[in-house]
Parts: structure tokens; C-alpha cells; sequence
């Protein structure tokens, strides 16, 4: 769908990797956001005449996306335009260090931009302003219509030398996008970038769709529909259209999620009367039972590692969140709290697992360590569930479903974000109502 290609050049990179002029305390995020300055990209004179006008407004929209990526995260505080003192073009060669100092700027983002030959070079430099050094410069070569492309890549490339760690823009999120009233729900296969927009639908709404998954590695998804009453389990390839029947799954609880390698997916559905664990050899189509319980295993999702299993069970007599091994040995309660546990999603990073929980009416999500210590529930509500991590561990996106009016009447499904800090929740603009989202892996490893 969206196959390009990105040259990417190391231009100059004076400090080392694990520079950062941010830390985020993981318990109570960065309550005092960077002050970042976001240039607008100036039009490099030597650059093809498409309209000088779209060009100059491109370096603007180009900006406009980094501060609004830079904003979304609640570490940083872009600062308003009219407060500048350099014209773009002279800021990029080499900033005036003492008068962006002036306006409270810790940091500098400049750049050029370039049309020649129908291709887009975009050239950005991350200033430190308290060190009056640059940090790095890269720039990147694609076609001009993946400008939007560009600035969430470059948004990457900044906040991961600001943080230290990897960034999550240059992503997307799949979701099943939701019309209708609540008992005629139209349910569709949806896809968007992370920040809402570029959105596509996949499916028609002939048939219901729920609970797709990225693959890690690729840009593989997978998910549930129900074909003549059936469920059925798809792999559809975002890139190429090509979709696929992984196979009929009667009584099929969950969908299923991939394996870390991507080779396999793990499943819960219902044999004989009682729901339990399988994995399927997504290249041999063979399936593996992985739970033999009398209890209701459901909801698996792998360790970053592929080694270990967290899944939710009745097998206890309440609703808990248990571990395995891959091989369904060594099966391990780690959930004892009040209330009901399920959906546990593994964090890339493997130090957390996300959950949802109810107690006395209310849904909250969580988060807590692969040991079950150190819960912290981060939000609750009316009702929510289906937490996906960001690539970098950093973010929770999941959906929420509220009435409409103060009587009650009426139904909305939306798509929230919140940090593992329980910092930043805000809502994800979607076209329709949302529910069931998956973050994808970044595009531009």
C-alpha cells in the first residue's frame, strides 16, 4: 500500500548514544516538559519550482507535525513561533546560542528542504542550546509525497537522542472501526498512522471483524471474522492487499497475536467443551495444544523473548493472570489483587505486562512487572480494555466505550493513549468510533 524507499544520511553526530537532555522518572513521568524549538524547514533556493509557495508551506506543515509529535508525548513544550529570533535559514547554518537561551529554549530543531529530480531531500540538525553544540543532522531522500512520512521519522531521530531510547511515530495502528447503533454495529478492518491520519479500510463491513494484530517483524496483521456464523482467522499483508484464511477455529474465544519471530501464532479456543491454548507453524499450518486445563485458558501473548506465556484463567475460581514457559510448563499465578484480571499484553521491552481489571463495576488498565509486583493501575472508567504497547514500551493505546448524553442514551467507542507513568492520557482521533487497536513496529528501522 505504502511501499517506499528512504535514503537515509549520517551527516554529523558529535555525542555519544546514550546522550539525553531528558530523564522520565517511570513512576511520575516529566512533570516539567523540554522547552523545544521547532524551525520551519526554509526551501533551499536550488530546489525545483513546483509552486514556491506548496514548497515553503511544506517546510511549514513538515515542523507543524515534529512539535505535534514532540507534544503528544508530554515530555516536551514546543514554543510558539512568534517568540524566534533567527530566520530559519540562518538558524540552520549555526544558531545563535545565548538568544534562543532567551526565550527558555533547552533545544533547536532546524532544516532545509530540497525538490530536485522528483525526489524530496529533507535535512534536519538538533541543536543543544545549554551546551551550545549540535547533537545530530541527518537527512533523508524519498518522493514528495511521503512528506509526512518524513517528519515522523524525524521526530524518531529526535526524540530518541533527546530520551534515550527509541521513538514511536513512524508507526501505525489498526483498529476495527465501528457505525451504527450499538446493537446494529458495522464493523470494519481499519488502519492509520499514529497520529490519525492516512486512514484505510480494509474490510467491507460484510462481515464482522474483531481484535487484529501487528506482527513485530513485518507489517503482517492478523485478526478474527465471522464468515456464514463461522470464525474464521485471517493474515492480511498491509503492503501488498493479500489476504489469507489461517483456518477455522469453531468456538474460537481470542483472536490470536504472533510470535516474536513472527512464525507463529498463539490462539485460545474451545475443543471438546473447554477452552484452552494452541500455537499454529504459520509455514506448516500444524497446531499445537499448549494448556490442558478444565478451567477457561484464554487471551496468550508471548514474552519479547518467545521463552515465556501470560494468559488470563478461571482456574483459581476468579478470573487471574498467570506465566508459562512457551511449552506450557511451569505455570505460575501472579495476580492476587481484588477484582478480575484479564487481557495481559507482554511490554516489548519485557519488564511489564499491561492488563485490564474490574472491580465493583469499574475497568481499569494496568501495568505491572512479568512477576506480578508492582501493580499500578494507570486509568479507569466507565469501561475500557484491549491495551497495546508503542514499540518502545513507553505508551499504552486501548479503547473506551461511553454513553452518549447524561441520560444514558447512546453509545461512543474511542481510541485513548496513556504513559506507563499514568501521565499524558488523551484521546486518538479516528474517523468513526474505534475499538480493538494494535500498535504496529516502527516502519523505518
Amino acid at each position: 500500500m505504502r511501499k517506499i524507499l528512504l535514503t537515509l544520511s549520517l551527516l554529523l553526530f558529535f555525542y555519544n548514544n546514550a546522550y539525553g537532555l531528558i530523564t522520565v522518572d517511570i513512576t511520575r513521568g516529566n512533570l516539567d516538559p523540554l522547552p523545544i524549538a521547532v524551525s520551519p524547514l526554509h526551501v533551499d533556493p536550488k530546489s525545483e519550482k513546483i509552486s514556491q509557495l506548496e514548497t515553503e508551506k511544506l517546510g511549514e506543515e513538515i515542523s507543524k507535525i515534529v512539535e505535534r509529535n514532540f507534544k503528544s508525548t508530554g515530555l516536551f513544550n514546543p514554543l510558539k513561533k512568534d517568540a524566534f529570533v533567527q530566520k530559519p535559514d540562518i538558524a540552520h547554518l549555526k544558531p545563535r546560542f545565548e538568544d534562543w537561551r532567551l526565550i527558555k529554549a533547552q533545544a533547536l530543531v532546524t532544516g532545509k528542504l530540497l525538490i530536485k529530480d522528483k525526489k524530496l531531500k529533507v535535512e534536519f540538525r538538533l541543536w543543544d542550546l545549554t551546551a551550545a553544540k549540535e547533537m545530530v543532522a541527518l537527512s533523508f531522500t524519498t518522493t514528495p509525497n511521503n512528506w509526512r512520512r518524513v517528519a515522523h521519522i524525524i521526530s524518531d531521530k529526535i526524540y530518541e537522542r533527546l530520551t534515550g531510547e527509541s521513538g514511536y511515530f513512524d508507526t501505525r495502528i489498526a483498529y476495527v472501526s465501528e457505525t451504527g447503533p450499538k446493537n446494529q454495529r458495522i464493523k470494519k478492518l481499519a488502519i492509520m498512522d499514529q497520529d490519525g491520519f492516512n486512514t484505510k479500510y480494509l474490510t467491507l463491513g460484510n462481515e464482522l471483524v474483531l481484535t487484529p494484530r501487528f506482527n513485530t517483524t513485518n507489517q503482517l496483521v492478523t485478526y478474527l471474522s465471522y464468515f456464514k456464523n463461522m470464525p474464521r482467522v485471517y493474515l492480511l499483508d498491509i503492503e501488498t492487499g493479500i489476504q489469507e484464511v489461517v483456518g477455522n477455529f469453531p468456538g474460537m474465544t481470542f483472536a490470536p497475536r504472533f510470535s516474536p519471530d513472527g512464525k507463529k501464532i498463539i490462539m485460545s479456543f474451545a475443543k471438546d467443551g473447554n477452552s484452552d491454548i494452541y500455537s499454529m507453524d504459520l509455514e506448516t499450518r500444524l497446531v499445537e495444544q499448549i494448556t490442558k486445563h478444565p478451567s477457561i485458558d484464554t487471551s496468550p501473548s508471548y514474552s519479547p523473548d518467545g521463552k515465556y506465556i501470560t494468559f488470563n484463567s478461571d482456574r483459581s475460581g476468579l478470573q487471574q493472570i498467570y506465566v508459562m514457559r512457551s511449552d506450557g510448563t511451569q505455570v505460575k499465578r501472579i495476580t492476587h489483587g481484588a477484582g478480575l484480571y484479564g487481557t495481559p499484553v507482554w511490554s516489548p521491552r519485557g519488564d511489564l505486562i499491561a492488563f485490564t481489571k474490574v472491580r465493583k463495576g469499574r475497568f481499569y488498565i494496568g501495568v505491572m512487572r512479568s512477576d506480578g509486583s508492582g501493580e499500578r493501575l494507570l486509568t479507569e472508567n466507565f469501561y475500557q480494555e484491549a491495551p497495546s504497547w508503542s514499540p518502545n514500551g513507553r505508551v499504552l493505546i486501548f479503547y473506551r466505550e461511553t454513553k452518549s448524553d447524561s441520560k444514558g442514551k447512546g453509545f461512543s467507542a474511542k481510541l485513548w493513549s496513556i504513559d506507563i507513568t499514568g501521565y499524558n492520557e488523551r484521546r486518538l482521533k479516528t474517523e468513526t468510533d474505534a475499538s480493538d487497536p494494535s500498535w504496529s513496529s516502527l516502519l523505518s528501522k
